[in-house]
């Protein structure tokens, strides 16, 4: 049995140090390279960021490629038993982002640690500048695309009474005030909560504790399917992880996010 078994999707750096030396432990820090080589958690390998991405505009957070999803898990050393237990240090979104991918490549085993590193040295826990060694080979990966949604999937959707659209972008950026891409405005119906507001400042940047009920306030509830994005499917890795945490039952995430749709011109908008 996992020395993980019986935890929940979200746990607390005092779980996590209880089992760094879990063999079956992946430890993902998805912080910088700089933050990284100043100090990590003892066991943590770095991932940068933009290797969760395709990277290519005008729609940079589509997913990867399978070759590039390889290499990038083959240098983790995946395997099918493993246990990956993923951080940022700017709240969840890149570690959200991972652990949708995680979900893209039909792994299940994983924890985001609460609040990233500023919960881990918030606690006063040890950090190091070790790297670990490079682990060899490339995995057989198989694609799961339920955790996708396409835009061809989310407009075949669009009317649909159990579908709800998370926006995770700024109030300005929702409304079309601020625009990043040819248009403004926000996908038809969608609702706006931003990623930062589901964190917590007072306690390092945990998830605040009112988060179901914030979210069940809004409509954002687990009867509905949801699809969430933000610009690049980068803050929006918060908001899946967040949906996942709380048990909804069908989550899905738009990489393309408004980068593809607000760059095409025909796709409904709404200001």
């Amino acid at each position: 049995m996992s020395a993980f078994s019986n935890l929940p999707l979200v746990i607390e750096p005092a779980d996590l140090a209880a089992r760094l030396d879990a063999p079956e432990l992946i430890l993902v820090d998805l912080t910088s390279a700089a933050r990284y080589a100043e100090g990590h958690l003892p066991g943590a390998r770095f991932v940068d960021p933009k290797q969760t991405q395709l990277g290519q505009p005008p729609a940079p957070g589509l997913l990867p490629d399978i070759a590039q999803l390889q290499r990038l898990f083959g240098a983790l050393g995946h395997r099918h038993d493993a246990v990956y237990v993923v951080y940022d240090d700017e709240g969840g979104g890149w570690a959200g982002r991972f652990i949708w991918l995680l979900d893209v490549i039909g792994h299940h085993h994983y924890h985001y640690l609460n609040g990233g590193l500023h919960a881990w040295l918030g606690e006063a826990r040890p950090l190091t500048q070790q790297i670990p060694e490079a682990a060899p080979g490339l995995p057989n990966l198989t694609l799961d695309l339920a955790p996708i949604a396409t835009r061809s999937y989310i407009e075949s959707r669009l009317d649909a009474d159990d579908l709800v659209i998370w926006d995770a972008r700024s109030p300005a950026e929702f409304r079309g005030e601020k625009l990043f891409s040819a248009r403004g405005g926000h996908i038809p119906g969608a609702i706006n909560f931003e990623w930062t507001a589901a964190m917590d400042r007072a306690r390092d940047l945990r998830i605040r504790e009112d988060i179901a009920e914030q979210l069940e306030a809004l409509g954002i509830v687990p009867e509905k399917e949801v699809v969430t994005h933000c610009h690049t499917h980068h803050r929006s890795g918060l908001t899946y992880l967040l949906a996942k945490a709380l048990g909804y039952p069908r989550v899905k995430g738009y990489a393309g996010s408004w980068s593809e749709w607000g760059n095409l011109p025909d796709t409904p908008v709404q200001q």
